[in-house]
């Protein structure tokens, strides 16, 4: 079947190597930020219907029975909601983690960090059994147990930190495959919403990285220094708009690439190498 995964990937693969569910996700949305570099800029302006690679006869390695579509439909689709609400409770996967999907999603039982986060500090019971657990009914204690811990997602709570001068530049992966990555674009249009775009833009600055997994890895340029930019900011006033991230191989770096706060995008110019930054501008898509 067409749902292979691979371990985190070290090296810019051949994309004809790739499993047929990666490769049918690339063939949907490679192209759209304007270059074929075997990259997606935005996931999120994409739309796949893994439908495409439905099994027309038998089960084979280059498509999918009813059943995996169906799973594909699940994994990438709006994320884990309510049974009662219909709230989307936290987002799921983006197209281009299929290669990385393993790590989460692979086995028999859930994620064993996710496990022992539930069964140590949310129920305090290590014998606890995760086939227990009701969404509407645990999900509540969780948000109780955990507050102040690991739920500092309220976008107005950067507002002191900002009043007395701070400035918060973050990065995630678009192809995370442990954190959704519209978690920090979420949490980055809410403090918008929150504080002003005037006053979110002088303060907080999101980079989102195009093929780079969770904190690193991945095919894309996923090799970059923050702190320079932040001193600069911090100390000199002047906000980053774009930080040069590379992608090596076997040690030698083989690309290089903008990372462009958000929303901009990076646009390739037209002529010169696209595995360098220096032909590439960052604009609105």
């Amino acid at each position: 079947m067409g749902l292979e995964t691979m371990k985190d990937p070290a090296t810019r693969i051949p994309q004809e190597k790739y499993p047929a569910i990666h490769q049918a996700v690339l063939a949907a949305c490679d192209a759209l930020d304007g270059l074929k570099d075997g990259l997606i800029e935005n996931p999120t302006r994409c739309h796949f219907d893994p439908q495409v690679l439905a099994c027309k006869d038998a089960d084979g390695p280059t498509c999918l029975t009813p059943r995996q579509v169906q799973s594909v439909r699940t994994i990438l689709g709006p994320g884990a909601k309510s049974p009662k609400t219909g709230e989307v409770i936290f987002p799921g996967y983006q197209l281009g983690t299929e290669l990385l999907w393993g790590r989460l999603i692979g086995g028999a039982e859930p994620y064993d960090t996710a496990l022992d986060q539930f069964r140590y500090t949310v129920f305090n019971d290590p014998h606890w059994d995760w086939r227990t657990f009701d969404v509407d009914r645990d999900l509540a204690k969780a948000e109780q147990a955990l507050h102040g811990l690991l739920t500092a997602i309220d976008p107005a709570s950067v507002s002191a930190f900002f009043g007395h001068g701070g400035r918060l530049l973050t990065y995630q992966g678009w192809t995370d495959q442990d954190i959704s990555p519209l978690a920090s674009v979420n949490f980055y249009t809410g403090v918008g919403k929150a504080l002003g775009d005037t006053k979110t833009s002088s303060s907080m600055r999101l980079f989102m990285v195009p093929g780079m997994g969770h904190c690193g890895g991945g095919d894309g340029p996923n090799t970059f220094d923050m702190m320079p930019s932040l001193e600069q900011w911090v100390e000199k006033g002047q906000a980053p708009a774009r930080i040069v991230a590379s992608h090596s191989t076997s040690g030698k770096v083989d690309r290089t690439r903008p990372l462009c706060a958000y929303p901009q995008e990076a646009r390739y110019n037209g002529s010169g190498s696209v595995d360098q930054a220096e032909n590439f501008t960052c604009r609105l898509p």
